[in-house]
């Protein structure tokens, strides 16, 4: 979710070490998330000689070890809200994250093809690693954006079982919703990195889920979460600075 919370009040939920069984469970969760990525990269591509892939998963397990390490140092009981139950959870937020999710998919397979049949002639290099780079950066901006919120929640659901409020400091002092415009770079660098226009396609029509998503969820946070909207005045933009 694009809103930072004080750490205080959540902090006293969690007692204790953090739990064991839950810290497996997520990262079982994550693990696997990347190896689906390596999945649908390689087994279309039937070749493991494709450094652009190789990349795209390190990059990948790199923002899975990073998260899980913001969220330990920082927030630990959030690992355990981010694993569920959802209660809460908006049904419009339900389907476009499966819509994402979706697509997200199709992206590394149409890649993976795309490479093995020759579909997209070859972009320059520069171009290739300005593509690892923005997805780095991107990768590298949602991090920080979860490290600094305390209600980072994978789904948009209002959070009043663990006092839900609002402060502007870390990436939120700029943009409301930070991890989402680093998600945006994510998908466009990931498709250049990766040599793809088909993918390039997916991955631009996954951002405008990701807008839209941004939207209805900052509609839901001025209308329903107490001070959002006197922070959405003082920081004007929800994703692009000097923009929207």
């Amino acid at each position: 979710m694009g809103i930072l919370a004080e750490r205080k009040p959540v902090d006293l939920l969690y007692d204790g070490d953090m739990d064991r069984k839950i810290f497996v469970r997520y990262a079982v969760r994550e693990l696997m998330g990347v190896a689906t990525v390596a999945a649908a990269l390689f087994i279309p591509a039937a070749t493991w000689q494709w450094w652009q892939a190789w990349a795209a998963v390190i990059l990948t397990l790199a923002w899975v070890i990073a998260t899980a390490w913001a969220i330990l140092r920082a927030h630990p009981a959030l690992l355990a809200e981010r694993l569920g139950p959802r209660k809460g959870a908006q049904r419009w937020d339900m389907f476009i994250l499966s819509a994402m999710g979706l697509l997200q998919l199709l992206r590394y397979i149409l890649a993976g093809l795309d490479h093995r049949l020759g579909w997209t002639a070859a972009f320059p290099l520069p171009l290739q690693i300005a593509g690892l780079l923005l997805a780095g950066l991107g990768y590298a901006l949602a991090v920080w954006a979860t490290g600094s919120n305390a209600f980072f929640s994978q789904v948009v659901r209002l959070q009043e079982e663990r006092s839900q409020r609002v402060v502007d400091s870390g990436p939120y002092a700029w943009v409301r919703h930070p991890a989402y415009a680093g998600l945006l770079l994510v998908e466009l660098g990931l498709p250049l990195l990766l040599n793809s226009l088909p993918a390039l396609g997916l991955g631009l029509l996954d951002a405008v889920l990701l807008i839209v998503r941004t939207r209805l969820e900052d509609d839901l946070l001025q209308a329903e979460l107490d001070g959002y909207r006197e922070y959405a005045v003082r920081v004007r933009f929800r994703i692009f600075p000097g923009i929207w």
